[in-house]
């Protein structure tokens, strides 16, 4: 996003594995610290603890990241996220999405965790294109 300041967007949906016992919970965690401005950071620790996803622990994470645990704890308990959630988890079935993550580059669909240089070289082509 730095390097492409003001020339690309960023839209993040959610596709909780329903194998997972805790991947919609985890799923609701990043949305709650992001109605505190801090979704990237909760992210992270979600990738760095996994599988450690449950409620509790969840709860510990938001402490770390010194949220407010009363309005984290309100939103995993009353599920406040479910509805965006389910909508997203519906567009992954309807595009026929099975794998995270997955990006999509202008309509180009990239599979898996990728690297920088990967993913710059195909936006740099995109944006290329998009000039003629």
């Amino acid at each position: 996003m730095e390097t492409y300041k003001g020339k690309v967007r960023l839209v993040i949906k959610n596709y909780p594995y329903k194998y997972r016992d805790y991947s919609h919970m985890a799923a609701e965690a990043g949305l709650a610290a992001g109605d505190q401005g801090r979704y990237w950071e909760m992210h992270d620790l979600l990738l760095k603890n996994s599988p450690r996803l449950d409620r509790d622990s969840l709860i510990r994470y938001a402490k770390e990241l010194g949220l407010d645990t009363r309005a984290f704890t309100a939103s995993l308990d009353t599920m406040k996220h479910a509805a965006v959630i389910e909508r997203d988890k519906k567009l992954a079935v309807d595009m026929d999405l099975y794998n995270t993550p997955t990006f999509f580059i202008n309509g180009r669909k990239v599979i898996g965790n990728r690297s920088y240089e990967y993913l710059k070289k195909i936006v740099d082509e995109e944006l290329k294109n998009a000039k003629k």
